[in-house]
């Protein structure tokens, strides 16, 4: 038996309808977290924060999110040679509600009386765990779109939008319920609404897996097989309890170990990784016009890194102004500071479609900017966002006092910046694909998310940079300013290497 793939779900596979709420679940729990997690870190401990200083919760924030784009190369490793995708996803699911329960603990059990030390190893488990959770089911359910069609079937790329819309939709509706919740509430509350959500995603997953017939079935086995076996879902139990315990294990053996054996620990896998990956890019590429590609990807990757390192302030910058410098009443009520995570997700629901049909008509018009000039507009829009939010911020201070101002400045950067995400990230993605050779897709799709975690961790040191600037010049510099200054630069230089990096694409657009 095998997955009806004429039977619709809006004209798609009805299995599309399981792989859309799977992962606007996985999304909702996702970013219901990553909106909390500044402003839980910098509350105080009555409230059951951990006081931390905003750089220390920045740095936090920025691993954070820079680990969850290189653990999925491990769990596309693993479901491609040993899981397969399903029970990857299952692994995925219950190991990341395990992360956000062990987040919620940590911000439960707070007061004078509770040991510190035990609060920190809950909370930093939480996150392992639910980094390790990511790289299982991420990677996976992306896959079991693409196989719910066959190659020449026109319906494939709406297929991906309509997913596309569902991670949307969780990062839309999290912040709004586990924000609310974690800020107006608790913040125990917050993280265990998201960790709800990831238990609904998987049950959801669980009892329509029928839908799916035998795609994302364990490798090897027999195609007349649609459902999982008990045996299967011993090894699921067992790969999450060994995920959980692993991260308890590296937690606890991670503070014990002097500092300099963690520093040569850290060095040896970062170079390691990076000789693995030179060694595939050398075997799997052969030709002048093969190198010449593989050099445009790796350039790129860099730019990449600059306008992540700029997007992602909205989680930690953004969302300390949103809570401190942005008017929030209306009336007597408060909008939730972690309410504005959302907008970014309407913009693209909204925006994406247009973009998508302004291609087309440039394109027919010989007017289609080329991928380098592409992300040179990515570059603007970003710069333009900050030089409106370095406005903004300039306008709500003055000197220690704060003017509250109107949310709109935030909705009008945001906009900005979702004009040049969509320049940008899938144009980016589309690339890779187009440019790499056939042995090293995946290879050079795991440098190009490699691109966005370091992205992400740059990100988080915007702000301890901009002041190392001011004590090194002895002025006043300040960060967005600072990003808006650095994002035109990069776009200058994009626009001048354009022409070049086009010749090196040899014909591909």
């Amino acid at each position: 038996m095998s997955v009806d793939k004429n039977k619709a779900f809006f004209g798609h596979p009805l299995g599309l309808s399981t792989l859309f709420a799977s992962e606007m679940w996985e999304r909702f729990s996702y970013y219901g977290m990553r909106a909390l997690l500044v402003l839980f870190l910098t509350a105080t401990f009555a409230s059951g924060g951990f006081g931390m200083n905003e750089q220390d919760a920045f740095t936090i924030y920025g691993i954070f999110t820079g680990l969850v784009y290189v653990t999925p190369i491990i769990g596309g490793i693993l479901a491609d040679k040993v899981l397969g995708q399903r029970k990857s996803i299952y692994i995925g699911g219950l190991t990341m509600a395990t992360g956000q329960f062990l987040l919620s603990a940590s911000a439960w059990i707070h007061g004078s009386d509770v040991d510190l030390e035990f609060r920190q190893t809950l909370f930093y488990a939480g996150l392992g765990i639910l980094i390790a959770g990511n790289g299982f089911f991420k990677p996976n359910i992306s896959t079991m779109v693409g196989e719910l069609y066959d190659n020449n079937d026109p319906r494939k790329d709406g297929g991906f939008t309509i997913f596309y819309m569902g991670i949307n939709l969780g990062a839309f509706l999290s912040p709004l319920v586990a924000g609310k919740l974690g800020e107006q509430v608790a913040w125990q509350y917050g993280f265990l609404s998201a960790g709800v959500g990831m238990v609904i995603g998987t049950i959801w997953f669980f009892l329509r897996s029928h839908t799916l017939g035998h795609i994302g079935m364990p490798p090897k086995v027999k195609a007349e097989r649609v459902r999982l076996v008990v045996k299967d879902w011993f090894g699921i139990l067992t790969y999450w309890g060994c995920v959980v315990a692993l991260i308890f294990g590296v937690i606890l053996g991670w503070s014990a170990l002097p500092s300099m054996v963690t520093t040569i620990i850290i060095y040896v896998l970062a170079i390691g990784g990076v000789l693995i990956l030179a060694t595939n890019i050398f075997k799997g590429t052969s030709g002048k016009a093969e190198w010449s590609r593989i050099g445009v990807i790796l350039i790129l990757a860099l730019f990449n890194i600059f306008f992540w390192a700029g997007f992602e302030q909205a989680g930690t910058t953004f969302n300390i102004f949103a809570r401190d410098n942005t008017q929030r009443m209306i009336g007597s009520w408060e909008i939730p500071a972690t309410w504005f995570q959302s907008i970014n997700a309407i913009y693209i629901v909204i925006f994406a479609p247009i973009f998508s049909v302004l291609w087309t008509i440039l394109d027919k018009r010989k007017l289609n900017p080329n991928t380098p000039m592409k992300f040179a507009w990515g570059m603007i829009f970003l710069a333009t966002g900050f030089v409106v939010m370095a406005l903004a911020f300039t306008r709500s201070t003055h000197g220690d006092a704060v003017r509250l101002v109107s949310p709109l400045w935030l909705c009008l950067v945001y906009m900005l910046h979702t004009f040049g995400e969509l320049c940008l990230s899938p144009i980016g993605l589309s690339m890779v694909t187009k440019l790499s050779p056939p042995k090293l897709v995946s290879t050079m799709m795991g440098i190009w998310m490699g691109s966005f975690a370091a992205g992400n961790f740059v990100a988080s040191q915007m702000k301890a940079i901009s002041l190392k600037l001011q004590e090194a010049m002895g002025a006043d510099i300040q960060v967005f300013w600072m990003i808006a200054i650095q994002s035109a630069i990069i776009a200058v230089i994009l626009v001048i290497l354009s022409p070049w990096l086009k010749r090196m694409m040899h014909g591909i657009k």
